[in-house]
C-alpha cells in the first residue's frame, strides 16, 4: 500500500513539476510568439540560402523581376524572406523606405553582405557606421561643396569629353560602356589624385581597380585565384598606391613652402584631405578608394542609362540637342562651359532624373533593425535584415504615371527630393557625390548630342545582377555630324 501511494505522489509531483516548467518555457518564449505573430506575411524558401537566389535572378533594370512581381502580389509591398543567409523584411513601400532611410544610426544599420566589407573594409563610407561614417561623410560633403563649381573641375570634366569624342571620328562603332568608364575614371582620377591618363600610376590603379570591382559581386571565398581573393589583394595594391602619393605630396608639401606652390593648393581632393585632421591616414585611403568607386562605375552606368534610353526616343532626344545648341550659342570660341552653363541645363536634368528612376543604378541597400521596429500593424524584429527596394517605388505606377515609359518630361513639374525618388539613396548616407556624377553626365552630353548621331547596334537592356550591367557593353552605331562637326566649339 505504501508503494502504491508512493508511485501516485511521485507521479503527482513530477506532472507538477511538468506544468510549471511548461509555464516557465510559455512564458518565456510568449513575447517571440507574439513578436512573429506581427511580422509581415512571406516565405523562407530553401534552408540556408531561403529565397536568395530567386531574389537576385537577372532581370531588366527597369522592370521589378518575377521574383517582387510574384511575392507583392501575394504578401503585399512589405513582406518577409530569408535572404542572403538572414530573415529579411523586404519593403516595396515608399512611406516604409523613407522611415528606415531617415532612421539610420537609430532604429537601423547598414549590414552588407561579407563580401562588401571584406574587400571594401571597414572603414569604407559605404559600410562604416556611426563616428567614423559622419567623420567621412562630412569630409566628402566638403570636398564636393568645394569642387563641384571650381573651374579647374569643370574643365578637366570638359576636356576629358571632348578627348573621348575626338577618338570616335573614324570609328563606326563603339562599345560605349567601355567608353564612359574611360571618361568617369580620367575624371574621378584627376580630381582625386591630380593624375592624368598617361601616368603609369594611373594605369596601375586602374588595371587593380578592375580586379577589385569584379569581386564585389562575388563569394566572399578567400582561397587562391578566386575572384574575391584577386579583389582583396588588389584592394591592397590600390591603397599601397594611394599611400605612396600621398606620402609624395608630403614631401613636396614640406619642400616648397613658395607663393606658386600654394597657388597649386586644393588642386584636387588629395590636398584638401591631408589637412583634414579628423580622419586617420586609414580613413583618408579609404575615402580615397571610395571616391574613385563612386566615381567610376556608378556615374558611368548612369551615363550608358541616359543614351541607351535617348536612343529610343528621338523626340527627348531632339528637345536635348536644341537646349545644348543654345547654351553653345552663347559661348565664345573654345570658351569653356561653367557653372552657371550647368543650371541653365533644365531638361538635361529631367533626362538624368528620368534614367535615374527608369534605369535603377541601385535595386535596393542593405539595412539591420537594431531593435524590434513596429511600424503600422506590423513588427520587424530585432536583428533582421531590412531591404528597402529603391526599383519597386521608382516603378510604381500609383506613384509614377506611365511608370514603365522613358518619360523625361514628368520632371517639370514632379518633386525630385520626395519619397518617391531616390536614386541616390536617403537620410544621412544619401550620396554626398549625387552633384559631381550630373555635372559630369551633363558635359559629356553636350558635346555628344551636338556631334554625334548613335544607334543601339542589337537589343543590349541594362540588366540588374544585381549591379546593373549591359551584357554585350552597349554597342553603338555612330557617325559623326558633319555640319555640326565643322564649328565644333572646343
Amino acid at each position: 500500500m505504501a508503494e502504491f501511494v508512493s508511485f501516485w505522489l511521485l507521479l503527482l509531483v513530477s506532472m507538477l513539476l511538468a506544468f510549471v516548467l511548461g509555464l516557465i518555457i510559455l512564458n518565456h518564449n510568449l513575447p517571440l510568439f507574439l513578436r512573429l505573430s506581427h511580422v509581415p506575411k512571406g516565405t523562407f524558401g530553401l534552408p540556408l540560402l531561403g529565397e536568395t537566389l530567386s531574389f537576385l535572378k537577372p532581370h531588366s533594370s527597369n522592370s521589378l523581376g518575377t521574383f517582387l512581381q510574384d511575392h507583392c502580389s501575394r504578401y503585399g509591398k512589405v513582406f518577409k524572406s530569408h535572404l542572403f543567409f538572414t530573415p529579411t523584411v523586404v519593403s516595396c513601400d515608399a512611406e516604409l523606405n523613407y522611415f528606415i532611410l531617415q532612421n539610420e544610426g537609430k532604429l537601423f544599420q547598414c549590414s552588407y553582405p561579407k563580401t562588401i566589407p571584406g574587400i571594401l573594409g571597414n572603414l569604407s563610407m559605404l559600410v562604416a557606421v556611426g563616428d567614423t561614417h559622419r567623420r567621412l561623410r562630412n569630409a566628402a560633403l566638403s570636398l564636393v561643396t568645394i569642387t563641384k563649381s571650381k573651374p579647374e573641375f569643370l574643365n578637366d570634366i570638359e576636356n576629358f569629353a571632348i578627348q573621348i569624342l575626338d577618338s570616335w571620328k573614324d570609328k563606326p562603332q563603339v562599345i560605349f560602356c567601355e567608353e564612359a568608364r574611360k571618361f568617369t575614371f580620367n575624371v574621378i582620377v584627376k580630381q582625386v589624385l591630380g593624375l592624368t591618363p598617361e601616368e603609369p600610376e594611373t594605369t596601375k590603379i586602374l588595371e587593380d581597380f578592375l580586379t577589385f570591382m569584379k569581386g564585389l559581386i562575388s563569394l566572399p571565398l578567400y582561397i587562391p585565384g578566386t575572384p574575391y581573393a584577386r579583389a582583396v589583394k588588389a584592394r591592397r595594391r590600390i591603397s599601397s598606391t594611394v599611400k605612396a602619393i600621398i606620402e609624395k605630396r608630403r614631401r613636396r608639401s614640406s619642400n616648397n613652402n613658395t607663393a606658386d606652390n600654394s597657388e597649386k593648393k586644393n588642386s584636387d581632393f588629395l590636398e584638401i584631405l591631408l589637412c583634414v585632421d579628423t580622419l586617420s591616414e586609414d580613413e583618408k585611403v579609404s575615402f580615397v578608394l571610395d571616391s574613385l568607386l563612386g566615381g567610376y562605375e556608378t556615374t558611368s552606368l548612369l551615363m550608358a542609362l541616359v543614351v541607351h534610353f535617348l536612343g529610343q526616343l528621338p523626340t527627348a532626344l531632339e528637345q536635348l540637342k536644341l537646349e545644348h545648341q543654345t547654351i553653345r550659342s552663347m559661348k565664345q570660341n573654345n570658351e569653356h562651359l561653367n557653372w552657371e552653363d550647368y543650371k541653365k541645363m533644365d531638361f538635361t536634368q529631367n533626362v538624368i532624373n528620368e534614367a535615374l528612376r527608369y534605369g535603377n543604378v541601385v535595386k535596393f541597400v542593405h539595412r539591420k533593425a537594431l531593435k524590434d521596429v513596429k511600424y503600422r500593424d506590423y513588427l520587424i524584429p530585432s536583428g533582421w535584415k531590412v531591404l528597402p527596394v529603391f526599383t519597386a517605388v521608382h516603378l510604381d505606377p500609383s506613384l509614377h504615371a506611365n511608370a514603365f515609359q522613358f518619360h523625361p518630361w514628368r520632371w517639370e513639374n514632379q518633386d525630385q527630393t520626395c519619397k518617391k525618388f531616390t536614386p541616390f539613396g536617403g537620410g544621412s548616407r544619401c550620396c554626398p557625390g549625387s552633384e559631381l556624377a550630373k555635372v559630369e553626365v551633363a558635359f559629356f552630353l553636350h558635346h555628344l548630342v551636338q556631334n554625334f548621331r548613335w544607334r543601339n547596334q542589337d537589343e543590349d537592356q541594362p540588366i540588374a545582377y544585381p549591379y546593373v550591367e549591359f551584357k554585350r557593353g552597349l554597342v553603338l552605331n555612330v557617325e559623326c555630324c558633319s555640319d555640326e562637326a565643322e564649328n565644333k566649339q572646343h
